[in-house]
């Protein structure tokens, strides 16, 4: 009983045994092919990776340079537009302002523009009697006057005027010596009658002689519009 109780269970444990062997052995194998599969995982994800990463290069956009251009481009400027010349006037400025002569002047240009271009009125200038605003044409002649002589006037006709208590006979034919001229000579001037004359004659009789023509302003009766009227006509 012994025996064959022995006998039976080294049988059952002969039974036993290649099972045992049979489950080590497949363990060992599914390690190996673990192992095995994890390489191909590993080189797999490699590869991928190194395919991404190839195809982001190429693919990512790249500045391109621009070609030089063959030939300037040429740049149409407008053409420039002529300014109108400046169109200008002279007149003649005289009487009770600070530069008496001839001024130039803007075409269009008014009394009042003429007065500070001869330098504004002088002391005692008197120009009420003028039309500040005016406008001026080439060669107009302006005679400022004084509160004593307020008689201004504004000539653009080139002639002469007689001037008060005066018996003017026009222009002469040549120019009258003021410091030799005799009573009819000076009668004959523009603006002088027997009673200026004779008062001419007496200034100078008083003075010894005229040194200029201005000098006739100082002779009562001889303002700023007769002096006009006389300073083409005389000399000293």
């Amino acid at each position: 009983m012994t025996v064959g109780a022995g006998d039976d269970w080294g049988v059952a444990g002969d039974d036993t045994s290649p099972n045992l062997d049979d489950g080590e052995g497949w363990w060992q194998r599914a390690v190996v092919f673990g192992r095995e599969h994890v390489a191909v995982v590993v080189v797999a994800l490699v590869v991928g990776l190194v395919f991404a990463v190839m195809t982001f290069l190429h693919t990512r956009p790249q500045e391109v340079p621009l070609a030089p251009l063959d030939s300037p481009v040429a740049v149409v400027s407008e053409p420039a537009v002529a300014e109108p010349p400046v169109v200008t006037i002279k007149v003649h400025v005289l009487g009770a302002v600070r530069k008496p002569g001839v001024v130039a002047l803007p075409d269009g240009s008014r009394v009042d523009d003429a007065i500070r271009a001869a330098g504004g009125l002088s002391a005692g200038a008197d120009p009420a009697q003028l039309n500040l605003a005016a406008v001026l044409v080439d060669g107009a002649q302006i005679i400022i006057g004084t509160t004593k002589h307020p008689q201004g006037d504004i000539r653009t006709d080139g002639g002469t005027a007689g001037g008060a208590g005066g018996s003017g006979t026009g222009a002469t034919s040549k120019l009258v010596n003021l410091n030799t001229a005799s009573q009819a000579e000076l009668e004959s001037l523009p603006g002088i009658g027997p009673v200026t004359a004779q008062k001419i004659l007496t200034w100078r009789t008083q003075h010894g002689r005229f040194s200029k023509i201005a000098e006739l302003q100082e002779i009562d009766g001889i303002g700023p519009k007769t002096m006009a009227q006389l300073e083409p006509y005389v000399c000293v």
